[in-house]
């Protein structure tokens, strides 16, 4: 049940390092330094690295079927074609507020979170957009909107407001979560849940944020494995790498008064599982 053969992918410091995505067209991971507002790129066939600024926060980065990416900005939701072109496609300022963690859906759409920078109950919102620049607000009244993602066959959606202590489950269908519920509540001492990923079993896996480690969730909400890290403030995984066999894991080293050695860098665990190959989105 317990596992401990994690790795040193990329040693860095990142304030706030988030979203770890596999963009397989390219062969890298993308991850993100929400706070020091940077895009890092990795890939673990040669080792070559990149880092680009952004002018303001990110909350995720996702690559697009036509190229180039999509980034949840603090402002709103904006494409960055190939040939780094950037243009708005929603742009919704919200003093107080920024972007945070974001996935795909399996029709590939962008469903998008934010939260207040002071975790305000209530001022965050999980928002589905598409390709075209519409805009619909699934929930208006979350605190921290995090992990979300979907079960091999796209007929149910997980879901995460940190503050909750909750893994929820919806039933999805096209374009369309209901009848949310709980599916795992992480006990008192262990930590908040933060990013999740879905593997292809169907499991479900969460970084703790204060709990030092990831956990992987049957189906079922059932406990069967968890691998304990030597950072306290875990944020997100990801199955990523040619066979997407390799899980990928963002930590942070801010609000840390003497950050652990390795607090702000990529950690991987090989060979953990078998992962979901992710859509792109579609704009």
């Amino acid at each position: 049940m317990t596992a401990t053969a994690y790795e040193v992918a990329v040693r860095a410091e990142a304030e706030l390092g988030e979203g770890p995505t596999w963009d397989p067209e390219r062969g890298r991971l993308i991850w993100i330094d929400i706070l020091g507002s940077r895009i890092h790129t990795y890939d673990p066939v040669s080792g070559a690295r990149t880092v680009r600024t952004t002018p303001q926060h990110i909350g995720a980065v996702k690559p697009r079927t036509g190229g180039g990416l999509v980034l949840n900005l603090r402002d709103g939701v904006g494409l960055l074609d190939a040939d780094d072109t950037f243009r708005w496609l929603h742009h919704e300022p919200v003093p107080g507020r920024r972007a945070n963690d974001a996935a795909v859906a399996p029709d590939g759409s962008l469903w998008a979170g934010t939260m207040r920078y002071d975790e305000a109950p209530g001022g965050g919102t999980l928002s589905r957009i598409t390709g075209d620049g519409s805009v619909e607000v699934i929930l208006d009244d979350v605190a921290v909107s995090n992990g979300t993602g979907w079960s091999p066959d796209g007929r149910l959606m997980y879901y995460i407001d940190s503050p909750t202590r909750r893994i929820d489950v919806f039933d999805y269908a096209d374009g369309r979560a209901v009848n949310r519920r709980p599916l795992v509540e992480i006990e008192e001492g262990a930590g908040f849940p933060d990013g999740l990923t879905v593997d292809a079993d169907g499991c479900v896996w969460v970084a703790l944020w204060e709990g030092a480690a990831v956990r992987r969730y049957t189906p079922a909400g059932e406990l069967d494995r968890v691998i304990p890290l030597p950072v306290p403030r875990v944020t997100a995984c990801a199955f990523a790498g040619p066979g997407l066999t390799d899980l990928y894991i963002t930590t942070a080293r801010v609000g840390l008064t003497s950050p652990p050695p390795l607090a702000g860098s990529l950690l991987v665990v090989p060979g953990a599982g078998k992962g979901l190959a992710q859509p792109a989105f579609a704009g």
